[in-house]
C-alpha cells in the first residue's frame, strides 16, 4: 500500500529548504522568460513566405502520372525547407475564383492546362494581375494553338507542338542568361534529370517578349534513344520566361517508365542544379528575390553589414574559398555556386574607395593578390588582413547592375579564368571590360 506522506509531521527546519527550492525555480523560470538561463522558450513558426497552388489531372500517360506523383511529394518538402506553403489541386474550377487565387502567389500546372474558357479567362486575369506561375512539360503541349491564342502564342511564345525526343534522357543544359534571380547561381552548363524533350512551331529566339534562360547544349547530341525519334543537330529551348509576365516555363516533367509494369525508372528531381533552379524559380515568383537562396542584388551602395555571393556574369561561377578553408593561402577559386559561407563576403570600407572582402567564415580573412605581385594573372587567395594594397579593392558600378573589382596595388581587376570549369583559381589581371571581370553582388539573408 501506497502512503500519503503528506499527512506525516515534517520537521520545522525543512520549511526554509523547501523555499529555497521553490525560490530556484522561481529563477529558472524568469531566466526562462528573459533568455538569460538554460531553459528558452520555443518559438512560433514563422508564416509561409508565400503561397503555391498546384494544378494536375494524373489521368493521362503513365509517365505524366508519375510526375504528378513524385511532384505532390516532393514539392511539401521542398517547401516546408524554403518557407513557402503547397497547396495541390485536380479541380481545375478554382481558377474561376478570383478569391481563391488571390491567396496564392505562384501557380503551377503540372500535367496540362485549363479546359474550359471560365478556367482559361480566370487564369489570364490573375496573370495580368500580377500572380507568378510556373509550368512544366505537358502544360505547353498543344497541336492547336489557335484554340487558345493568348496562352500558347503570346504568353508561352511557343505555338504548336513539333517534335518530341524519345525515349528519355538525361540532357546537358546551356545556361543563356545569368541576369535574373532564378539563374544567377547557375553554372554555365548543368545536367538535367532524365525527361522526354520537346520541340515548337515557333522559334522563341525571334520574340522580343521571351528570355530564354537555357537551351540544349549540342554536347547532348544526339538526343534520344529511338533514331526515328531523336535530335541529332539545331536549337531547342528549354527553360525561359516572358518578361511581361511573372512566369517560367520548363519543358521537363516526363519519367522514364516501364509501362509494362508501371514502374518509375528515372527522377525528374535527380539532378541537384534543376531542383536550385526550381526552388529559386519559385522564390523569384513567389518574392521577387529568391530569398534563403540569396540573389537579391544590392538596390543601392553596397552595404558594409550584409554578404554577398559574388557571381561571375561570363560563367555563372561564384567566388569561392577553396575546400571552404580560411586559413592563410586558401586559393580563391571558381565554383557552381551553392549558397556557402566559403561563397559569401563582406565587402567593408578602408579609405578612398577602397574596400576590404572578407569571407564569412572568418571576416578577418580577405581576397589578397599572392605575393603582392603586379602581374597579370597573378592568383588570388585568403590572407589575413594587414592593411597591404593588395588587400584591397575598388567596386566599381557598371551599368547592368554589376561590379568590377580594381586593385589598390595595380589597378588590375579581379578577374575569373578563361576555363569555366569548378576549382579554377582566379586572378589579378588588366581591366578590359570582359564579363570575365563582371560579378553580380547577390545578398544572402
Amino acid at each position: 500500500m501506497i502512503r500519503n506522506s503528506w499527512n506525516r509531521p515534517r520537521p520545522r527546519k525543512a520549511r526554509p529548504l523547501l523555499l529555497a527550492l521553490l525560490a530556484a525555480l522561481l529563477g529558472l523560470v524568469a531566466a526562462a522568460t528573459t533568455g538569460g538561463g538554460a531553459v528558452a522558450a520555443q518559438a512560433a513558426p514563422a508564416a509561409p513566405a508565400f503561397k503555391v497552388l498546384a494544378f494536375y489531372d494524373g489521368t493521362y500517360d503513365a509517365a505524366h502520372i508519375d510526375f504528378v506523383k513524385e511532384a505532390n511529394a516532393w514539392f511539401p518538402q521542398t517547401a516546408a525547407a524554403n518557407n513557402f506553403s503547397y497547396t495541390a489541386t485536380n479541380n481545375w474550377d478554382q481558377l474561376t475564383n478570383a478569391s481563391t487565387l488571390a491567396q496564392y502567389q505562384v501557380v503551377l500546372f503540372l500535367d496540362n492546362a485549363p479546359h474550359t474558357a471560365a478556367q482559361r479567362a480566370g487564369f489570364e486575369q490573375y496573370m495580368r494581375n500580377g500572380g507568378g506561375w510556373m509550368g512544366f512539360h505537358v502544360s505547353a503541349f498543344t497541336t492547336d494553338a489557335g484554340e487558345w491564342p493568348w496562352y500558347y502564342n503570346e504568353f508561352l511564345g511557343s505555338g504548336n507542338f513539333q517534335t518530341n525526343t524519345w525515349g528519355p534522357e538525361a540532357a546537358t543544359l546551356k545556361v543563356e542568361d545569368h541576369s535574373l534571380p532564378n539563374t544567377a547561381g547557375l553554372p554555365a552548363t548543368f545536367t538535367s534529370a532524365v525527361s522526354e524533350w520537346y520541340s515548337w512551331s515557333n522559334d522563341l529566339r525571334q520574340n522580343p517578349n521571351i528570355k530564354i534562360l537555357a537551351s540544349v547544349d549540342p554536347v547532348s547530341f544526339p538526343l534520344g534513344t529511338d533514331p526515328n525519334q531523336d535530335w541529332t543537330s539545331g536549337y531547342y529551348p528549354i527553360l525561359w520566361t516572358n518578361t511581361n509576365y511573372k512566369m517560367v516555363y520548363a519543358n521537363f516533367g516526363h519519367n522514364d517508365m516501364n509501362y509494362s509494369t508501371n514502374q518509375r525508372l528515372s527522377s525528374t528531381f535527380a539532378s541537384a542544379t534543376q531542383n536550385k533552379f526550381l526552388v529559386d524559380s519559385l522564390k523569384w515568383l513567389g518574392t521577387g528575390s529568391v530569398g534563403d537562396g540569396g540573389t537579391t542584388p544590392p538596390s543601392g551602395p553596397i552595404s558594409e553589414t550584409a554578404w554577398y555571393s559574388l557571381v561571375n556574369s561570363g560563367n555563372g561561377k561564384c567566388v569561392d574559398a577553396k575546400a571552404a578553408a580560411t586559413a592563410n593561402g586558401t586559393p580563391v577559386q571558381q565554383y557552381a555556386c551553392n549558397g556557402t559561407q566559403a561563397q559569401q563576403y563582406q565587402v567593408r570600407a578602408t579609405d578612398g574607395g577602397f574596400s576590404r572582402i572578407g569571407v564569412r567564415a572568418d571576416p578577418q580573412q580577405v581576397i589578397d593578390v599572392t605575393n603582392v605581385s603586379t602581374a597579370d594573372n597573378a592568383p588570388l587567395q585568403l590572407w589575413s588582413y594587414s592593411g597591404g594594397t593588395n588587400q584591397q579593392w575598388k567596386a566599381v558600378a557598371e551599368s547592368s547592375g554589376a561590379y568590377h573589382f580594381t586593385t589598390r596595388a595595380t589597378g588590375k581587376c579581379l578577374s575569373a579564368p578563361a576555363s569555366a570549369a569548378d576549382g579554377v583559381q582566379l586572378v589579378q589581371r588588366a581591366c578590359d571590360g570582359s564579363a570575365a571581370q563582371s560579378f553580380k553582388l547577390l545578398q544572402q539573408s
